[in-house]
């Protein structure tokens, strides 16, 4: 019975050690005790300040999953403390104002929170439909006829579009259809690029609806389709990792190469479907390769699978309902299309 109680104690110890390990939020060394926002800052930018892993910023801000989808923003001049009293290491929010004469307060404008990411790189792909599915894709609205039967069309020139569905909206997106993006899983088509031509300007409802060609990045032409511009810009997330495991692969770099490296967008063949939300933040593995075991007899050789090796890090900013577009915030090696991401 001794014995018994023995390994029961010790698994009960094993278990507690495994729990306070995976609960863990390494700290960097010779991280700050605090720090004073500025423009220009991102919540990346900060929590790699003082994590390790910048991900974990919610568990280390105690945040909840409605704190992570519409978060409180931090503003320049505001103070983040690093707390470590409690044992654990808790950041605060100190907001300070400022005062520059007697009934003069400077407080935070909405407009002068600080983002997630640095936006310049990733505003092309929030504010220009990128990708399409194939759904859409199908049922796009298309130029069917022009102003005194124009063939290239430029800005100020009246469109004539079949499909444009009853919307409140005023500002389309044209484009043309460019290559599908495939599954590296399976050869399944999961969306469309879609390639930028310029905009146009709702100027009379009905079938076809009557718009007005407002900028012009390419030539635009006849069957040349429309799609929504998005309303907001700059959407609200904070880097997070997913709360469930989520796998996949990059399944395309956005100049249409091979490889790709820090500061770069990819397209993940993960979407909106399997859970992945704005703001997660993926692992990046290079998938180990099968080889046969040299010491193996040759008649019947033994094949031995290589781990995965981790190259970088991801954080999704864009999805659609089986794709998502994400940044690549770490890279140790060249980022290739079907590297394997998952949940870190």
């Amino acid at each position: 019975m001794t014995k018994i109680v023995q390994i029961i104690t010790l698994l009960a110890l094993a278990c507690s050690s495994l729990l306070a390990h995976a609960e863990e939020i390494p700290l960097r060394p010779q991280h700050p005790d605090r720090h004073v926002v500025v423009k220009g800052d991102t919540l990346w930018d900060i929590s790699s300040k003082f994590l390790k892993n910048p991900w974990q910023w919610p568990q280390i801000w105690q945040l909840n999953r409605e704190h992570i989808k519409n978060p409180h923003w931090i503003y320049p001049g505001d103070v983040i403390v690093l707390d470590t009293s409690s044992g654990k290491p808790v950041l605060k929010l100190v907001r300070e104002s400022v005062t520059l004469e007697p009934g003069v307060i400077v407080t935070p404008i909405k407009g002068d929170a600080i983002p997630a990411i640095q936006p310049n790189t990733i505003l092309p792909f929030l504010s220009k439909p990128m990708l399409i599915s194939p759904e859409d894709l199908k049922a796009a609205p298309r130029i069917i006829a022009a102003q005194e039967e124009r063939e290239i069309l430029s800005p100020g020139t009246h469109i004539y579009v079949q499909g444009l569905p009853e919307s409140d909206r005023s500002v389309w997106a044209i484009y043309r259809e460019g290559e599908p993006v495939k599954n590296p899983e399976n050869g399944e088509i999961l969306g469309n690029e879609a390639h930028y031509l310029g905009e146009a300007k709702l100027s009379r409802p009905g079938q076809p609806a009557t718009l007005t060609i407002t900028q012009a990045k390419e030539e635009i032409a006849l069957k040349d389709k429309l799609i929504a511009v998005e309303d907001s810009l700059n959407p609200a997330y904070i880097p997070h990792a997913p709360d469930m495991q989520i796998e996949g692969q990059i399944a395309r770099v956005s100049e249409g190469i091979n490889e790709t490296g820090y500061g770069r967008v990819v397209v993940l063949n993960r979407g909106e479907e399997q859970g992945v939300e704005r703001g997660h933040v993926l692992s990046v593995l290079r998938k180990g390769v099968s080889m046969i075991d040299p010491e193996s007899d040759p008649k019947h050789p033994v094949t031995i699978q290589l781990p995965d090796e981790p190259v970088g890090l991801v954080m999704v900013f864009k999805t659609f309902a089986k794709l998502s577009y994400a940044l690549v915030m770490q890279a140790s090696q060249p980022i290739h299309t079907e590297d394997v991401v998952r949940t870190p």
